[in-house]
């Protein structure tokens, strides 16, 4: 690890947690959410804190890339000098004392800083694995609550054009517990969920997974709950001068994976994506122009 450019807490957990222990997965989630106690207080209070040994976090700091836990302490200090632990509330009381500086570069600044950092944060062979996943299952569900759930819609959508097994669970009059009836290991459940995460999007995961269907999980960090029943997932960073978080870099990965989908697809796609144009316009959902 570079010593002038040490990897955000949150970053360098997500990378490493499907490796951790029991134990330091435990010291992880503590780190994740206490950033201010790990910055201030000293390791033998963290550790009574949390009920973790002192040499578990000794260890976690190690295993997730730092030379040490008082690295890692001082990189927890660096992130809450520049960035802090806002409310929402505190983000638009912000937003409104800044409003002589012009928002638009800073929050495009932001949303490319998350973009570009899809690159290093996703593993190609994963990427290429939830591609293959997603193309040979019998059914695709997608999950999404909260500022989540429009985002599901526009999933489907893309997919939809090309592909008929995908459907956005609890819309159009059917539940989340009638979509998610009769899932099995053929089928896969794809959830988006950024923080505050939705108690319906945890919960399904774990239904989902008790199905036996495979869970693909987006999200923005390791300590989504419903992680534990994923068996994929990605992280995207989500920052933001906005009081709310960004989804900019999700929309890319969206789209990126319908993306491959359509060009493993083929000739098939092409064809399907042609009847449905056509539909559309016998029916006239476009606007002619």
């Amino acid at each position: 690890m570079e010593t002038n450019s040490p990897p955000q807490i949150r970053t360098a957990i997500s990378a490493n947690y499907a490796e951790l222990s029991d134990t330091l997965r435990v010291a992880a989630d503590y780190i994740a959410e206490n950033k201010i106690e790990i910055a201030t207080r000293s390791l033998r209070s963290v550790a009574s804190a949390s009920g973790v040994s002192p040499a578990s976090y000794t260890r976690l700091a190690r295993a997730i890339g730092y030379a040490d836990y008082e690295a890692l302490r001082e990189q927890a200090r660096l992130e809450l000098s520049q960035r802090g632990q806002d409310s929402f509330q505190d983000k638009a009381r912000r937003l409104q004392s800044d409003a002589d500086q012009p928002l638009l570069p800073r929050q495009v600044s932001a949303c490319i800083n998350n973009i570009n950092a899809l690159v290093a944060d996703i593993d190609p062979a994963t990427l290429d694995a939830v591609v293959e996943r997603l193309a040979v299952s019998r059914k695709i569900v997608l999950i999404g609550a909260l500022a989540s759930a429009g985002f599901t819609d526009y999933f489907a959508y893309l997919a939809k054009w090309f592909d008929d097994r995908w459907v956005v669970a609890g819309r159009n009059g059917a539940t989340l517990g009638s979509t998610l009836a009769g899932l099995n290991s053929e089928d896969t459940v794809l959830i988006i969920s950024k923080h505050p995460y939705a108690h319906r999007s945890v919960r399904a995961a774990k239904v989902a997974a008790g199905s036996g269907a495979k869970v693909i999980v987006l999200t923005d960090s390791h300590a989504f709950p419903g992680l534990q029943y994923a068996d994929f997932h990605f992280i995207q960073r989500t920052e933001s001068p906005h009081f709310f978080s960004s989804y900019a870099a999700t929309l890319v990965l969206i789209e990126t994976i319908t993306g491959m989908l359509v060009a493993r697809a083929g000739s098939e796609a092409e064809a399907r994506i042609q009847e449905v144009d056509k539909h559309n316009r016998l029916l006239d959902e476009f606007e002619n122009v």
